[in-house]
């Protein structure tokens, strides 16, 4: 009787227990299939923005010259060539932007305008900027709003904004200046309307030569200093600015200036060469005139003993 009864209980309960296993393994299966298709879908982001940012970067042309004939529209609209900003004697600061940019253009202006307003000089006055749109479908009315955002970083907003002009225009114009300061960027494929793009502030002589790249978003104003010193040849800045230049070294890792050990021992030891010529010719002139003195005593000795 107890067998029988126990042998009806495992029929009864034999096949809900032989679908638990299998139970567990569909629903393992299932967080397989889900984690793999993350794990697609990941991969699959990650190649497309290995694809956008492809091509994507600063190729530096030190000593190159920028192309003065391309036209622009500043920001009242009005037509302008390059060459407008050059007079040969001011340097130029060039960064090249888009304004709706949703993060990386807003962050760059913002600490390069707070790094200027820093400076002791203001734009228009030593030296001039310029921030050209890479976005050929925005015009005047947007670089007007970009220009009114700055001028809370400068003490003297309607100088400052006389000396650092926004412009825009065309593809060709846009590319032919891109293209001659090695400024790499591209439209994003699956976001048209946006762009990647590097971070970069290029250094301008008064002719449009380029002389320094700054690659960093967040420029210091001594080091923009001496970058605009450097691009002046020396017309702008203090002796200290001058002398620091001739004895420092651009670090392009840090984006920053330093000083040379190599040419403090060339200068020092120029110096030295100078300070120890200069002993020995005081030494010889007085040896010379002691050699002189002392001839003329003995001929005059030699005069009294005759008489």
């Amino acid at each position: 009787m107890l067998c029988s009864s126990f042998l009806r209980s495992r029929r009864a309960s034999g096949p809900a227990d032989t679908m638990r296993p299998w139970s567990a393994l569909a629903l393992l299966l299932a967080i397989a299939m889900v984690l793999l298709g993350a794990a697609s879908a990941h991969a699959q982001r990650s190649g497309q923005q290995r694809e956008a940012l492809e091509g994507v970067g600063v190729t530096q042309k030190l000593e190159a010259t920028v192309p003065q004939d391309l036209t622009f529209r500043n920001e009242a609209g009005e037509p302008v060539q390059l060459s407008e900003y050059f007079d040969g004697e001011r340097p130029v600061l060039l960064t090249l932007n888009y304004h709706r940019c949703p993060m990386l253009c807003k962050v760059q202006l913002r600490k390069f305008a707070t790094a200027v307003g820093k400076l002791s000089w203001t734009p228009g006055e030593k030296f001039r900027v310029l921030t050209v749109d890479i976005n050929p479908d925005e015009g005047p009315e947007m670089a007007r709003k970009a220009q009114e955002r700055y001028r809370g970083a400068f003490d003297d907003p309607d100088t400052a904004m006389d000396g650092w002009h926004f412009l825009t225009g065309d593809k060709p114009a846009i590319e032919a200046l891109t293209d001659a300061v090695g400024f790499r960027y591209r439209r994003l494929p699956d976001k048209p309307e946006q762009f990647a793009h590097p971070s970069a502030i290029i250094f301008l002589s008064g002719s449009g030569t380029i002389t320094r790249y700054f690659t960093t978003l967040d420029p210091k104003p001594g080091n923009l200093r001496t970058a605009l010193v450097e691009a002046s040849n020396g017309d702008i800045g203090s002796v200290a600015d001058k002398v620091f230049l001739a004895c420092a070294q651009f670090n392009p890792d840090s984006n920053s200036y330093s000083a040379s050990a190599y040419k403090l021992m060339q200068y020092g030891s120029g110096l030295l060469a100078l300070v120890m010529g200069g002993a020995l010719f005081v030494f010889w002139r007085r040896e010379n005139e002691q050699l002189a003195a002392a001839e003329e005593d003995a001929l005059d000795a030699v005069l009294d003993d005759r008489t």
